[in-house]
Formats: C-alpha cells, sequence, structure tokens
C-alpha cells in the first residue's frame, strides 16, 4: 500500500513539474543564445507589453507571439520554458535572447552567451 501511495504521489509531482511537450512538427534549432536585462527592464517589447526581466520570456525573429517554447543550455543540459514575447535577437549568430530569468535558470549568466536548443513547445 505505501509503494503504491509513493507512486501515485511520484506521478501528481511529475505532472506538475511539465510545462508542455514538445511539438513534434514545430520549431526545432541549435545555435548561440544571449540575454537581456536591466537596460531593457520597463521597455515595450514588439508584442507591446512592457519587458519584465524577471519573467520567463524570450525574444525570436519569427516566432509567433505567445508562442512557448523549451531552451536547453546544451553546456549544462539545464531547461526552462519561455514565451515569446519580443523580435530578436539582432546579433546574426544568435537564435534567440532570453530574459535575465531565464538566463539564471540555464546557468548562463556569467558567460552571457551559451549554445542552445531552441524547441516549440505543443499548445
Amino acid at each position: 500500500m505505501r509503494l503504491i501511495l509513493i507512486a501515485i504521489v511520484s506521478l501528481l509531482l511529475s505532472a506538475c513539474a511539465s510545462q508542455g511537450s514538445v511539438d513534434p512538427n514545430g520549431y526545432r534549432a541549435e545555435g548561440q543564445a544571449s540575454y537581456y536585462g536591466a537596460r531593457h527592464h520597463g521597455n515595450k517589447t514588439a508584442s507591446g507589453e512592457r519587458f519584465d526581466q524577471h519573467a520567463l520570456t524570450a525574444a525570436h525573429r519569427s516566432l509567433p507571439f505567445g508562442s512557448r517554447v523549451q531552451v536547453t543550455n546544451l553546456r549544462n543540459d539545464r531547461s526552462v520554458v519561455v514565451r515569446i514575447n519580443d523580435r530578436g535577437p539582432y546579433a546574426k549568430k544568435r537564435i534567440i535572447d532570453l530574459s535575465h530569468r531565464a538566463a539564471e535558470e540555464l546557468g548562463m549568466l556569467r558567460d552571457g552567451v551559451a549554445p542552445v536548443r531552441v524547441e516549440q513547445l505543443a499548445e
């Protein structure tokens, strides 16, 4: 009985931790990510909302606003789910610009740039 209870609790906790599943037909790319923070905090994004460096958001050149993507740091395998609310990055070799908080969760604040995989989540 105790094992069944542990299994149920584990299942519930893993379901709560899930933030969506990768869309097998969605956008997927690998490249460099950077982040932007305090200097842009409070400025309007391309979507019209204010940039919040403490939110889990990102800028992408072409994905629709509101799209959710999972970004994985290929150096340490840490992942975060962010919502696209801005356009960029403007540096040619980068594929996504992350909020300060997202970069922090990926463990890339010190380096400023990291190799990542970006995968669109199913809606």
